[in-house]
């Protein structure tokens, strides 16, 4: 069922097979048809039929430095991924992170990523892990002001590359912060970018079509949800180790 949510915004597009045999799947099984799976279907049909049928913009790839640090920002036809590295030593032990923040159309968070580019235990490099996943975020309104969201139980340890004393702070406190670093990095960059006359190019070693991250201030799609995201501010709320809302406020 995510699949196809998931295909409604970002493509390939969906074919009414599939959603035909979908509702099979769930009457061959048993499900209710009053139950939440036959909702969501429904919701992609209807998508499926009030959707525009118009080319959609590929994904693109942005890349540079801005606000003292070096990122990506990956613009996919309704949502945006920033991402940043981080990199430091603890226990001796050298490590590289990738915080990866997914931004809706209205520039609420979709989830936070964390990639272990080089963790401190080598048998995890290259792993990833969802921090903080908002539930249902394919289906849910896109301005929401309040949404729960799973939370990864234990957090990695390399966190401490982002703040030394991370793990000496409240949980609600490290995954409200977890979100917000995303919307701070947001609002940042684009005050760097706009002040400048020209870009950073990509670094040589670099994907040859990644483009210049001021090019981003012209992405049809990236630069209305950057704004949004800039101008927002969250808070988290813990119910349990794995179940939090987060809640948004504008600065």
């Amino acid at each position: 069922m995510e699949a196809l949510e998931s295909r409604i915004h970002a493509g390939p597009p969906v074919c009414e097979t599939e959603v035909l045999s979908a509702r099979e799947f769930l009457r061959q099984h048993d499900f209710p048809s009053a139950s939440d799976y036959f909702n969501r279907l429904m919701r992609v049909q209807e998508q499926m039929l009030t959707r525009p049928s118009v080319p959609r913009q590929e994904k693109r790839n942005y890349g540079g430095e801005a606000a003292g640090c070096w990122m990506q920002v990956l613009s996919i036809y309704d949502h945006v991924i920033l991402s940043t590295c981080y990199d430091g030593e603890f226990n001796l032990r050298r490590g590289r992170i990738k915080l990866s923040h997914r931004f809706n159309q209205a520039g609420r968070i979709d989830f936070v990523e964390l990639k272990l580019l080089r963790s401190l235990q080598p048998c995890l490099n290259g792993a990833f892990r969802k921090l903080l996943t908002v539930k249902g975020y394919q289906s849910l309104q896109k301005d929401w002001h309040a949404a729960e969201a799973f939370a990864l139980r234990v957090l990695p340890q390399e966190l401490v590359f982002l703040f030394e004393d991370i793990f000496r702070c409240r949980r609600d406190e490290i995954l409200g912060w977890l979100v917000n670093i995303g919307h701070r990095t947001a609002a940042d960059s684009l005050t760097d970018l706009r002040g400048r006359a020209n870009g950073h190019s990509p670094r040589p070693e670099s994907d040859s079509e990644q483009l210049c991250l001021k090019a981003l201030l012209a992405d049809e799609v990236a630069l209305p949800i950057l704004e949004s995201a800039a101008a927002l501010e969250s808070t988290v709320e813990c119910d349990d180790p794995e179940s939090v809302v987060i809640r948004y406020v504008r600065r």
